[in-house]
């Protein structure tokens, strides 16, 4: 019954870090980062994201140009690329590590204490991907906060507000942080069971059992 327990808390685990690294992946080049409404022309929507500025029409067309240079853009969306590159390949890592752990997995049956560290180091990579993601999205809305409430800035000037990507990738950071608690709950929950009396008392009389049952004389033929 533990067991099947901890089979199902691994898979649970690892869903939602697999869901959290694809919605990171995802947040990544989404353009909608930062929306811009403009009051004096309702039918445009503008929208800024990591890689590229867009502008969306009524209509439903939509047409973005890239940044020019790396160097010209603010320091929140330069660092933000970086976070976010880091963010998601510590989580491509943590799946691979993690998914060769899982109980469900027969590679490396006979390696327990194997699987064991392989599940923690995923579990606490999945952490650092998840922190990872939500520092550079938490970054960029707080600067444009600042932004929107800037007294200096006139009144008729359009600002910046929060864009969908933002939600994404903070849904995305806590489905890595929660998924990763998960598999080292796991690893923590599987120590304790074997540190228990019980446990250890129902391996002594396994062994015990094993060694009387090699121990007996043969009969001898007549």
């Amino acid at each position: 019954m533990a067991s099947a327990y901890r089979t199902m808390m691994q898979l649970a685990g690892i869903l939602l870090c697999l869901l959290g690294w694809v919605l990171s992946c995802l947040t990544t080049y989404l353009p909608q980062w930062k929306n811009l409404n403009l009051e004096l022309n309702e039918l445009e929507i503008w929208t800024m994201g990591l890689w590229q500025a867009c502008v969306v029409q009524e209509e439903g067309g939509m047409q973005c140009k890239e940044f020019d240079s790396f160097l010209a853009l603010p320091p929140e969306l330069k660092i933000s690329r970086i976070l976010m590159f880091v963010a998601n390949g510590l989580g491509l890592l943590g799946l691979l590590l993690s998914g060769f752990g899982l109980d469900c997995l027969k590679v490396g049956e006979q390696q327990q204490n194997l699987k064991k560290r392989l599940l923690l180091l995923g579990g606490i990579l999945f952490w650092i991907s998840g922190i990872t993601a939500i520092i550079p999205v938490s970054w960029v809305a707080h600067m444009t906060v600042q932004e929107f409430w800037d007294e200096t800035i006139p009144d008729i000037v359009p600002r910046w507000d929060f864009g969908e990507a933002l939600f994404v990738g903070w849904f995305a950071g806590f489905c890595l942080i929660f998924g990763g608690s998960l598999m080292n709950c796991t690893v923590c929950s599987t120590d304790a069971h074997s540190s228990s009396p019980h446990y250890i008392m129902a391996e002594k009389q396994d062994t015990c059992q094993h060694s009387e049952s090699g121990k007996r004389p043969k009969s001898l033929r007549v």
